[in-house]
């Protein structure tokens, strides 16, 4: 298998080691990085044709005819606008880079292409009652709910199975028979799904301890069934694994401007004022991925939320880390968002 880290170069490195470095690493493209994985350029089969035209000597470092000002992608940007940047600029491959300018990856188009299965499952949660959707959800579970002209929970496998995902486990409690009658084994979709089954609804993070750890091996991603979003799955599980977490939260900013003047005080004394400020933070967006033996520390029938599970691997000083969602995403939990998600459904 080719292998992006197979063609890091240093600037100083001579041209003609370079070359041999691109021509082994057979993705036609090297990439040069300095000591800390920044981006410092890249070589390609043209740069080293202009070069030997100028009569470059081969000993020369690479950085004197390197691409210095090479396009890139950044870490979240979607498949489709990965593919859109290189199809108009007519390029064959691009690295991908984190918010500090490292290299974390390089995407070719012909791999874009492509499509490819992701091994990692997915467990959707769709055993809620749905209590501030009533009465929509009196007879009906909340992910069966339409958006459109299908429901929430379908709309959510497909774009995972879009993204190559296959193997999907669905929680299921209130309601199940319909939701199992819905989506049956998955084959409509191409994909397979197996029925987890709360007998007692056990917390958002609960239904994890009824998992068959035996045959999940590597991160599972973990989503509400209700919700609707165009984030990159890929990216989300590359980031994971680059920080080496036991798992990962995505958060989504959120504004809260408080409808009055702000007043700072020492003592009697007014420091400063603020007139209506707007206040920033993160919240819980409803999308986790979680690591193997984060599923172990979860006993079957046992009840806890995601958030508490979670703090206890804080207090364990093990890794959790956050991946900010920037793309669409609305949590379909009010009345009102249920009315949003109808008129933004179509632009998704």
């Amino acid at each position: 298998m080719k292998k992006w880290q197979d063609i890091l170069v240093q600037p100083d490195l001579p041209l003609e080691e370079a070359i041999s470095v691109l021509d082994k690493g057979g993705l036609r493209i090297a990439l040069i990085v300095t000591d800390n994985r920044k981006l410092a350029g890249t070589l390609t089969d043209g740069d080293i044709r202009r070069a030997l035209l100028k009569h470059v000597r081969l000993d020369a470092p690479v950085k004197d005819v390197m691409c210095a000002t090479p396009h890139v992608a950044e870490v979240g940007w979607s498949r489709e606008k990965i593919l859109s940047v290189m199809e108009d600029l007519e390029l064959l491959q691009i690295p991908l880079l984190d918010a500090d300018g490292q290299v974390v990856g390089l995407e070719t188009l012909h791999g874009l292409m492509e499509r490819r299965t992701i091994e990692n499952p997915v467990f959707l949660m769709a055993g809620g009652f749905g209590t501030r959707l009533r009465p929509l959800t009196n007879e009906c579970p909340k992910p069966l709910l339409k958006v459109g002209d299908k429901p929430i929970l379908e709309l959510i496998l497909e774009s995972l199975a879009k993204a190559g995902f296959y193997r999907f486990f669905i929680s299921t409690h209130y309601l199940p028979e319909m939701i199992r009658e819905h989506f049956g084994d998955g084959s409509q979709w191409g994909v397979d799904i197996e029925y987890i089954h709360e007998e007692e609804p056990l917390g958002t993070g609960g239904a994890l301890g009824l998992l068959p750890t035996d045959r999940i091996d590597c991160p599972l991603i973990m989503m509400n069934g209700d919700l609707l979003t165009t984030v990159n799955y890929r990216g989300l599980l590359d980031f994971h694994l680059e920080h080496n977490s036991v798992a990962t939260m995505c958060v989504r900013e959120y504004e809260h401007r408080i409808p009055y003047g702000v007043v700072q005080t020492d003592g009697t004394y007014i420091q400063s004022m603020e007139e209506k400020p707007v206040q920033k933070c993160f919240i819980n967006a409803g999308i986790y991925v979680v690591s193997p033996e984060l599923l172990s520390a979860v006993s079957a029938g046992e009840r806890i939320d995601m958030p508490s599970l979670l703090e206890k691997q804080i207090d364990l000083n093990r890794k959790v880390a956050m991946f900010p969602v920037h793309e669409y995403w609305l949590d379909i939990g009010k009345m009102d968002d249920f009315e949003k998600a109808q008129i933004e459904v179509d632009s998704l």
